[in-house]
């Protein structure tokens, strides 16, 4: 598989017209009180769910910030909750905080005030997801693969290999058709993924990166998207809604988070996850704060707790992620091993094609369809069109 690039950051500035914003905290005061957050799900734990995870609580304590959660359950979701403002700080995937920085929706991150800065994975430092021009807007958070959840009782011995049980009418080892038993992401960044499949299996097609496509390579992937809307009984972005589904809907496949595949296992669900040969797509959030953020000194403790190897570790077994701080895997601090980092894909960087936001300037070709087509036409994918 060709591993994605990481582009140089003056060239995506230009790509999308990026100028970094000017002001930025420089100096800490005493705690506001609290931090408000938007997070994806699973992210910000306190004990409620599994009272062994839980890296809020003792924050709170510690800093007196209480920390509040406001969950969104896509990146388009979070971008229009960033842009309402009253919020603080976001985990922020690859294909909303390009556009957090270019909307001006968030300010520049003082790394001299985050002192374990030097603890984060080399590969991430300047990743261009979240560092434009040299400047970085936010802080790594976790990062891991899309992977593909399969009803164990339904393949059997013969678990999938191939995104062509999502993507194409089959009868499933159980003697089943696929139609009606399969699930898609419920947002525009899905797009991405029927690329990749287009990557592997129509190689005359040219695609090099599923998220820079011209007109041809797109068009094929919505055919293919349109294909699957005969297939699927659900557009997911809620994970719980997703996890009822595989437990008391007959789901049979769908593309997920580790996260779902963890809780489900954990309740007894039949279901695993693969990597299948087409490889994956993945994220590697990033926490960002807001251009107006009204409790910059407890975001910024909240943004050095979160490097705290024992946070990362403890994340990384709830959410089957990988962790931004290398040391999070063998140091013991946690509950994560080296096994269960190699398990979770710490190695397999290179070879997983990370979330971000399509431009029309792009690096692999002349130009390519820009990210707001991929909403309007993915709306219409999903109504039939």
């Amino acid at each position: 598989m060709q591993t994605i690039r990481l582009l140089g950051t003056t060239a995506l500035c230009a790509m999308i017209g990026l100028s970094p914003a000017l002001g930025q905290v420089t100096a800490l005061g005493a705690p506001e009180g609290q931090v408000n957050i938007v997070a994806w799900p699973g992210y910000l734990e306190r004990g409620q769910t599994v009272e062994t995870f839980d890296w809020v609580t003792k924050f709170e304590e510690s800093s007196g910030c209480k920390v509040n959660v406001k969950t969104a359950n896509t990146s388009d979701e979070m971008v229009a909750l960033m842009n309402e403002g009253g919020f603080d700080l976001v985990t922020a995937s690859g294909d909303a905080s390009l556009r957090l920085v270019a909307g001006k929706r968030v300010q520049p991150i003082s790394l001299s005030l985050v002192p374990s800065w030097d603890t984060v994975d080399e590969r991430l430092k300047n990743a261009p997801w979240y560092v434009v021009d040299g400047v970085h807007y936010g802080v790594p958070y976790q990062w891991g693969p899309n992977v593909l959840m399969y009803n164990t009782e339904v393949f059997g011995d013969s678990p999938p290999t191939s995104w062509n049980v999502v993507f194409e009418e089959m009868t499933l080892p159980d003697g089943k058709s696929n139609k009606g038993r399969v699930q898609a992401y419920d947002g525009p960044i899905h797009v991405a993924d029927a690329a990749q499949y287009l990557m592997f299996h129509k190689p005359e097609l040219g695609i090099t990166s599923p998220y820079e496509l011209n007109d041809d390579q797109y068009k094929a992937a919505l055919d293919l998207l349109r294909v699957q809307r005969t297939l699927t009984a659900r557009y997911w972005h809620d994970a719980f809604i997703q996890m009822d589904d595989f437990k008391n809907e007959g789901m049979a496949a769908s593309g997920t988070w580790p996260f779902q595949v963890n809780l489900l296992q954990g309740d007894g669900v039949p279901v695993a996850s693969v990597i299948p040969q087409e490889g994956a797509t993945g994220w590697a959030d990033t926490t960002m704060m807001h251009v107006d953020a009204a409790n910059p000194t407890c975001s910024y403790l909240w943004i050095e707790h979160t490097l705290s190897s024992n946070l990362q570790a403890d994340l990384s077994v709830w959410f089957g992620a990988n962790p931004v701080v290398p040391a999070a895997c063998t140091d013991g601090r946690g509950m994560q091993t080296a096994e269960g980092c190699t398990k979770n894909g710490f190695d397999d960087f290179e070879k997983i094609r990370f979330w971000t936001t399509p431009v029309t300037k792009c690096a692999s070709q002349g130009e390519c369809v820009p990210y707001y087509r991929w909403v309007s036409d993915y709306i219409g994918v999903i109504g039939g069109r």
